[in-house]
């Protein structure tokens, strides 16, 4: 089976400058191949296998669906039932944080071992929408589901993932946390440029922090109908649309349109990229870990994998960004003025609309700058500055400001985002939201 994989895996690690990858491969429900290449841990030479675990990233987010709906089976929780906390809307239902349209915005945060900041997501959780207004990707449903889960089944998420969901798939690399335990050797997580990072922690450990091999991630894709009731199966694959191509259910991304259906989630963060694919018809599954920040190794050899393994497999298929179209900014020009909703409390704000598509924005704490502004196909306005948020989770690691806003209502409503952009420099940072509402004068 992939004769020329290990030539693949090699020209792409050499060509993106990622450490090493491993691909799993479940067909009939066994682990029909386990292969790993390249370099685990570079200071010790230590090669990567079938065995060395990897940091999944967002791939937790359906492994933990499938605990949560185990959960649900057991009657341990209401997928319908409404959260017993106060986000600041109306209480969503599990089934809505599981489906990403809890109302939640985007947010991450990570907490390296050997800093001593760290922001506290509790003060993030915080809905912008009414539950069912529509889908956002958040990290911040998972950290409330989490802790369902925990209240649920009366023992740490990651537990209840491991004797409920894997053991019984007799699977055992399986950990939630900043760092795996061993015995299992792990994957050094690196930064694009080579600089190795530390144990980190998160405020959105259900979302972010599992840990897995390969083989035993394409397993679980595969086979985890196996410990649910039908009904329950078949409402993890039922997905509300968000692209062209795609739709979210219960965890998973799920593709529409002809051919098989395809289930898959992707994951990233700090020296982590992966993403996990299953064709439930052909009970096969492919999984594919890196140890690197940027994901171009891991797209590589997963679009290898799949093209060799299914005939015509067609890439839209697969968990993607859903993406917003840029169009030019059509704003008139004038002076908006509000203020930004923080932890802190209401830090003004203004923002001028200029000639030549381009704003200024005024932050008391922060100074003033110009940048290009541009719309999209959700947003009136959008534009990025070097502004830093003047609040203290923001100093910590979000040194950059984004707008993204709707005219609605005569007032421009939406978002700003503290954040940094990637990790070529550093570390990668946080990505923290905040509700914005500018009046026209």
């Amino acid at each position: 089976m992939l004769e020329g994989l290990e030539a693949f895996c090699g020209r792409a690690l050499a060509r993106y400058g990622c450490p090493s990858v491993s691909v799993g491969v479940a067909e009939r429900g066994e682990v029909a191949l386990g292969a790993a290449f390249g370099v685990a841990d570079r200071a010790t030479g230590r090669p990567a296998t079938p065995g060395t675990v990897y940091g999944l990233g967002s791939v937790t987010k359906p492994v933990v669906a499938i605990a949560v709906c185990v959960a649900a089976d057991a009657g341990l929780l209401d997928l319908d039932a409404p959260v017993p906390f106060d986000f600041g809307l109306s209480a969503p239902t599990v089934r809505q944080l599981l489906g990403h349209r809890a109302g939640f915005a985007p947010y991450y945060d990570f907490g390296y071992a050997d800093e001593a900041a760290r922001v506290d997501a509790a003060r993030h959780t915080v809905q912008f929408e009414e539950p069912g207004s529509g889908f956002t990707y958040a990290n911040l449903g998972y950290r409330v589901l989490g802790h369902l889960l925990e209240a649920a089944g009366g023992q740490e998420a990651g537990a209840f993932v491991r004797e409920r969901v894997f053991e019984p798939l007799g699977l055992t690399s399986w950990h939630l946390g900043p760092a795996h335990p061993g015995p299992a050797p792990a994957a050094v997580r690196y930064t694009p440029d080579g600089r190795a990072y530390p144990p980190y922690t998160c405020g959105h450990p259900a979302a972010t922090l599992g840990w897995a091999t390969a083989g035993e991630l394409a397993l679980f894709t595969a086979a985890y109908e196996r410990l649910l009731r039908p009904a329950t199966a078949a409402a993890v694959l039922t997905a509300e649309p968000i692209t062209a191509h795609t739709g979210y259910g219960l965890g998973w991304t799920v593709s529409s349109g002809d051919g098989p259906l395809v289930i898959s989630h992707s994951g990233g963060g700090p020296g982590v990229a992966a993403m996990t694919v299953g064709v439930p018809e052909r009970e096969l599954a492919v999984s594919v870990l890196c140890d690197c920040t940027d994901k171009s190794a891991r797209d590589a050899v997963v679009r290898y994998v799949l093209d060799e393994l299914l005939d015509g497999f067609d890439p839209a298929a697969l968990a993607s960004p859903v993406l917003d179209p840029a169009r030019p900014l059509d704003l008139p020009k004038g002076r908006w003025s509000g203020s930004i909703s923080t932890p802190e409390g209401e830090l003004p704000v203004t923002l001028e609309v200029l000639p030549g598509r381009r704003v200024t924005v005024t932050l008391p704490g922060a100074g003033t700058g110009t940048v290009p502004a541009t719309a999209s196909a959700t947003r009136d306005l959008r534009a990025d500055t070097a502004l830093q948020l003047p609040t203290a989770d923001a100093r910590i690691n979000s040194p950059s400001l984004a707008f993204a806003l709707t005219l609605r209502d005569g007032a421009l409503t939406g978002l700003a985002h503290a954040y940094k952009d990637g990790d070529h420099e550093g570390r990668l940072g946080n990505f923290l939201s905040h509700r914005c509402v500018l009046r026209a004068g």
